[in-house]
């Protein structure tokens, strides 16, 4: 698994959320429960839908999703 509880990640494109609840599905792919702090919802994602988050905001305008992107990838 790529993530752990309490790990903060961006989801929906530049929502930040924190890791809540991790598990191995079918197919062996990996599943996160997320809290979404925008939408103050859980909700779950893949993880191929997360990316490991580096800075501290509700959400990433464009130059710190461009910093993200380049701190992760």
């Amino acid at each position: 698994m790529k993530f752990c509880f309490g790990d903060i990640v961006v989801v929906n494109g530049n929502e930040v959320g924190v890791v809540v609840k991790s598990w191995e599905g079918m197919n062996c792919e990996h599943n996160y429960d997320v809290y979404c702090r925008m939408s103050e919802t859980i909700e779950n994602f893949k993880e191929s839908e997360m990316e490991r988050y580096m800075v501290r905001h509700k959400f990433l305008d464009r130059q710190e999703l461009s910093w993200n992107r380049n701190a992760t990838g």
